[in-house]
């Protein structure tokens, strides 16, 4: 059911989402000081490009003030509005019974773009 959940994302939108977060991705690897954001728009990208059967996961030994000065950063650089895009996705999947996985797909990305710091993807 993982597969054909993730084949369906992929065809109808995950695809295009996964390709802005490399496209950025690789927008911040160009300069030295965005390589840090860089890997998290790269995580970002796999996990919204095969959503289906991933995990969001804490990482314990990143709890430092390091990870919650990079999420402060992230959160004014772009993830706020990352995040109200993958609200705004979301509810709109959800209005059909069809398209709920795919908004609570949405919302788990919402939560990850927020705070992408200090969180891994499994």
């Amino acid at each position: 059911m993982k597969i054909l959940g993730n084949i369906i994302w992929v065809l109808f939108g995950g695809f295009f989402i996964a390709l802005e977060y490399f496209v950025s991705s690789i927008g911040l690897f160009i300069t030295i000081i965005g390589i840090p954001f860089g890997l998290q728009t790269l995580k970002l990208g796999v996990l919204a490009l095969w959503p289906f059967g991933s995990r969001v996961v804490d990482i314990p030994q990143s709890s430092g003030c390091l990870s919650l000065l990079m999420n402060v950063i992230w959160f004014f650089i772009g993830g706020v509005w990352i995040c109200l895009s993958h609200l705004l996705f979301g509810i709109l999947f959800c209005i059909t019974v069809i398209g709920i996985p795919f908004g609570l797909q949405h919302f788990k990305l919402a939560g990850l773009a927020i705070t992408p710091f200090g969180h891994d993807v499994l």
